[in-house]
């Protein structure tokens, strides 16, 4: 039964349909995690986000996830991934997804802006859902890793909010666009015009004095190009930063986030990874 929900959940999520999602989040539906559900940290409609807290009561407050989902920064919801907060949740963390808002309604750099927005309702409230605000850990998927990475590395959206970079004890992103040019018309027009491109390549930021970045991709992603996590490790490596790697063979960019599905968990490393470089700092 196992290995059919495997592979019938393979099959529907490399589509990321319905089906798929319903499967990934199945376990959520019958969880006992504490949940609190559209929390507004902000003005907009869009400015939403859910926690996660685990069942078991402790004394000490826990660490925490803050995950941005993907989706071309036009797509996407936090009512899609229940399934990366309860694996976190199961690891021991407490587990914010957020929403923001997304394009054609708006353009870069809004859509960070509400990222910084949702991460600073995390450290100043969390506390009053059992988290730590002094261990905050950021991660994203594709367009939610941008979103993360430019929050770790162009100090000026933290500042905005009377923030500091340094609040996010570290950053794991899977799949990341994060230094590219737009080629399609409408990502043309969500960053342009040209001379705009370089604020939103976090490489442009890198002084080596972010907090420490994990960096993941499945070498079957035809979506978003190895080049992206080989351009900011090295960036951040010859500014003397801390910044890990995993390449994952056979896993494509949706592959990387059902990593954290229920019936792939045990058989790809990917949460793992990211728990590890948590635990390390």
């Amino acid at each position: 039964m196992k290995k059919l929900a495997i592979a019938l959940g393979s099959i529907l999520l490399a589509g990321c349909t319905e089906a798929g999602l319903k499967l990934a989040n199945l376990p959520a539906k019958f969880s006992a995690t504490e949940t609190h559900k559209n929390l507004a940290y902000g003005p907009d409609e869009a400015h939403k986000l859910d926690v996660y807290v685990p069942e078991e009561a402790s004394e000490d407050a826990l660490p925490v996830v803050l995950f941005f989902y993907g989706g071309r920064w036009t797509n996407g919801s936090r009512e899609m991934y229940p399934f990366v907060a309860e694996s976190f949740v199961d690891e021991g963390y407490v587990a914010v997804i957020a929403d923001y808002s997304k394009y054609p309604r708006v353009r870069f750099p809004a859509f960070v802006e509400d990222g910084a927005a949702a991460l600073a309702w995390v450290y100043n409230n969390i506390e009053r859902y059992g988290g730590n605000p002094e261990q905050i850990y950021l991660s994203g998927h594709s367009s939610g890793a941008h979103i993360g990475a430019l929050l770790v590395a162009d100090d000026q959206y933290m500042q905005a909010q009377g923030l500091e970079p340094d609040i996010i004890s570290a950053f794991a992103g899977l799949a990341g666009p994060y230094d590219f040019e737009p080629d399609a018309e409408d990502l043309k027009d969500m960053f342009g015009p040209p001379d705009n491109y370089p604020q939103m390549q976090v490489t442009t930021f890198i002084d080596g004095d972010e907090p420490p970045m994990l960096l993941m991709w499945g070498d079957a992603d035809s979506t978003v190009w190895r080049r992206n996590l080989d351009l900011l490790e090295q960036k951040i490596r010859a500014q003397n930063g801390q910044v890990e790697t995993r390449i994952y063979p056979g896993i494509d960019h949706v592959g990387i986030v059902a990593s954290l599905t229920w019936f792939y968990q045990n058989r790809r490393p990917v949460l793992g990874d990211m728990v590890s470089f948590f635990r390390q700092h």
